[in-house]
């Protein structure tokens, strides 16, 4: 129905789908795949296309009101995970190595599932974890804090189209008013860091859950001493890493990257090579946001 809605009014428009995907910007196979109903869209591609095409805002409309995903299922693991998702009024997050499920696209989490699983059992993977970003992305979504670790961002996943998409992708979602994304780079070494990826969960009785997960199973654990050891953990971890601002002008240099050498950057050779090029751009350009190198706090000069 989607589909069908906008091919209407892109050829109402006088526009092919190649002249609409420039306009996006995005690939004419992304938006034919749209209109074949074989891709679920973003809620800021039906935004931009209602902008574009003078729907009067009808695209949008119909994207919140459609079931996306209505018989999706995850492993039994996780789904006591993936309803709390469903309920949580905030979340926040702390994630090393990949993008967390909720900020992944499409192309993403489909090249990390086909890392261990095949066929079919891929798309069924990549829709369920897709189903669970819906009610973030939506207008007055839950509150959704995440403080990445730079390695995130460095750990090539699929190739480097699909990690400047991923990177595009996470500039677009944190203009969300409900959403904030932050980076805890490499070059900080006296970040105190969490010893492995965690989710703290609020639901909406104000009761609180400590979330983590290993290869095949998640842990749970409402403890209140230990909720309030990890939130400490976290909101320090917060306070010292990259402001929002200055996270997207590191996500944006590294998503140039991508574009501009034709691969993904991963390794600390990479690393290496990439922070004084970081440097050398910020003191070209002065008027762009900017984030200060850490200095050791008192007391942490002999650690």
């Amino acid at each position: 129905m989607f589909g069908e809605l906008l091919k209407h009014h892109r050829e109402a428009a006088g526009l092919t789908q190649a002249a609409l995907a420039r306009k996006i910007p995005c690939d004419r196979s992304h938006v034919a795949r749209i209109e074949a109903g074989t891709r679920v869209p973003q809620d800021a591609f039906a935004k931009h296309c209602d902008e574009l095409l003078g729907t009067g805002g009808v695209l949008l409309r119909l994207w919140g009101r459609i079931d996306w995903y209505p018989e999706v299922q995850h492993p039994d693991w996780f789904e006591r995970r993936a309803q709390m998702d469903a309920l949580a009024v905030a979340l926040r997050e702390y994630q090393e190595r990949v993008i967390p499920g909720l900020l992944q696209t499409e192309d993403y989490a489909r090249a990390l599932f086909s890392r261990v699983a095949s066929g079919n059992e891929v798309e069924e993977r990549v829709q369920a974890r897709l189903s669970r970003q819906q009610r973030f992305l939506m207008t007055a979504g839950p509150q959704y804090i995440v403080v990445l670790d730079e390695s995130c961002l460095r750990n090539l996943v699929g190739s480097s189209a699909i990690m400047r998409e991923q990177c595009a992708h996470l500039l677009n979602v944190q203009r969300h008013r409900n959403i904030r994304i932050q980076v805890a780079p490499a070059e900080f070494p006296e970040l105190v860091r969490p010893n492995a990826s965690m989710s703290l969960i609020t639901l909406p009785d104000g009761h609180r859950w400590v979330y983590s997960e290993s290869l095949d199973r998640g842990y749970f654990n409402d403890d209140p001493a230990v909720c309030v050891r990890h939130e400490r953990t976290y909101d320090a971890l917060r306070a010292d890493a990259l402001s929002a601002r200055d996270s997207a002008a590191l996500i944006g240099e590294l998503m140039e990257g991508c574009e501009r050498d034709g691969h993904g950057r991963s390794g600390h050779g990479d690393l290496d090579q990439e922070q004084p090029q970081r440097r050398q751009r910020r003191q070209l350009h002065r008027s762009s946001p900017r984030y200060p190198r850490r200095r050791p706090r008192p007391g942490q000069q002999g650690r």
